[in-house]
Parts: structure tokens; C-alpha cells; sequence
């Protein structure tokens, strides 16, 4: 079974910094893509920022220049770097993985259980 699970979350002033890790651990399985998502009260889970199969980058058009995307493969991790934060960037952000366990035909999707993001103005 795999587990995704995040941390760095919290509170932060606007305009301060934020950077968010995603571990994934488990037994025998590859990591097709990697990403955040995150969710506002009352809306819609988006994504945020992600990683491509073919290992492109590619943002949501509200954080582009301020958030950054990063792996580590030896790792199994995903990093997101917030900079420039606003207070409409209060969310739980999750952790998802595009995961191919051995044995499998299929990869699947996996979340990690999020991680609260508070912006203060």
C-alpha cells in the first residue's frame, strides 16, 4: 500500500513564504506524476501545480511566478516552494500521485490527507 503524506503547512502573513513536502512511501510501486491540488472552503479542488508524465511543469495561471514545483526522485518527493503568498491562497493542499504498483496493468491515483494553508492580510 501506498501512503502519501505532506507537511509544512501553517499560518503566514501575506507576502511571506510557505514550502510544502510530499512523501510517498510504500512497497514496490513507480511514480508516473506528481502534484498539488488545494481546496478553498466552499469551492473546488484545483490544481495548483504539477508535474507532467514526460516531466514538464505546468501552474495554475494564479500562481504562476510565485510557486515553484520540485522533485526528488530518490526520494519519492514533491516540494512546492510558496512565495509572494495572498490571502486567497488559504486552502488545504493536497498531495497527489499518479502511482503504478508492481504487478499492476494501471496506475492510480493517490492523495495525501492535506495540509492547511492559512493566509493572514
Amino acid at each position: 500500500q501506498v501512503q502519501l503524506v505532506e507537511s509544512g503547512g501553517g499560518l503566514v502573513q501575506a507576502g511571506g513564504s510557505l514550502r510544502l513536502s510530499c512523501v510517498a512511501s510504500g512497497r514496490g510501486f513507480t511514480i508516473n506524476t506528481m502534484g498539488w491540488y488545494r481546496q478553498a472552503p466552499g469551492k473546488q479542488r484545483e490544481l495548483v501545480a504539477g508535474f507532467t508524465g514526460g516531466g514538464s511543469t505546468n501552474y495554475a495561471d494564479s500562481v504562476k511566478g510565485r510557486f515553484t514545483i520540485s522533485r526528488d526522485n530518490a526520494k519519492n518527493t514533491v516540494y512546492l516552494q510558496m512565495n509572494s503568498l495572498k490571502p486567497e491562497d488559504t486552502a488545504v493542499y493536497y498531495c497527489n500521485a499518479q502511482i503504478l504498483s508492481y504487478g499492476s496493468i494501471f496506475s492510480r491515483p493517490y492523495w495525501g490527507q492535506g495540509t492547511q494553508v492559512t493566509v493572514s492580510s
